[in-house]
């Protein structure tokens, strides 16, 4: 297995294929409850981080092929919490940790199904830029949908100007931690990988 290739993250291992397909069951059917009552932005979250997840055995036509169900779980984090603990908004720690691991499966994706190619160092990089990127679309999500609708997902009539800016850079900071966890995280996770298959295969050879 080469250390340089983001495939490394797939694994065919049966424990893994189940843990995985039960998290993007428990993903699906928060998605429809998220229907029904009308919370279509969570789920489309919960739609999206299932079928990223998916989507590489889909494809190869193989349910085995599924990424880490530890990245998986992470991915999904607000969404089981939504599920399990009946959260109704999720902490913005456990929402970034959530982007930073779902950019993790993006960048599986693109590598496998895409022309792009990715080694170790920019897959970290991509899942920092990607984390913080998001950070920013969501708050302009929020921003919008409050001036649409009148709700308070960002401007909270309860706080100042001020407090709801000092807020707003919080959640960007942690996002970029997040980020840079999640990635120092993968190319750890890699390493171990191609360090396990390496001795597997010294095994196998003696």
């Amino acid at each position: 297995m080469s250390d340089d290739r983001i495939e490394q993250l797939l694994t065919n291992g049966r424990v893994n294929t189940v843990l995985a397909w039960a998290l993007c069951s428990l993903f699906a059917f928060t998605a429809l409850e998220g229907v029904l009552t009308g919370d279509l932005l969570w789920s489309a979250f919960a739609l999206f981080v299932g079928l990223s997840a998916t989507l590489p055995a889909i494809a190869r036509r193989n349910p085995r092929r599924m990424p880490p169900w530890e990245v998986v779980m992470l991915a999904g984090l607000p969404v089981l919490g939504r599920a399990v603990a009946t959260l109704r908004m999720p902490s913005a720690v456990a929402t970034y940790i959530s982007i930073a691991a779902l950019a993790l499966l993006v960048a599986a994706n693109l590598d496998l199904f895409t022309a792009v190619e990715m080694n170790v160092p920019f897959a970290v990089l991509f899942v920092v830029v990607t984390t913080l990127a998001t950070a920013g679309i969501w708050a302009v999500v929020r921003w919008v949908v409050d001036l649409s609708f009148g709700t308070t997902l960002l401007l909270d009539p309860a706080l100042t100007h001020d407090e709801i800016e000092t807020g707003l850079m919080w959640e960007f900071v942690g996002a970029a931690v997040a980020g840079l966890v999640a990635g120092l995280v993968f190319e750890w996770y890699v390493r171990r990988r191609a360090a396990v298959d390496t001795r597997l295969e010294r095994s196998e050879a003696g």
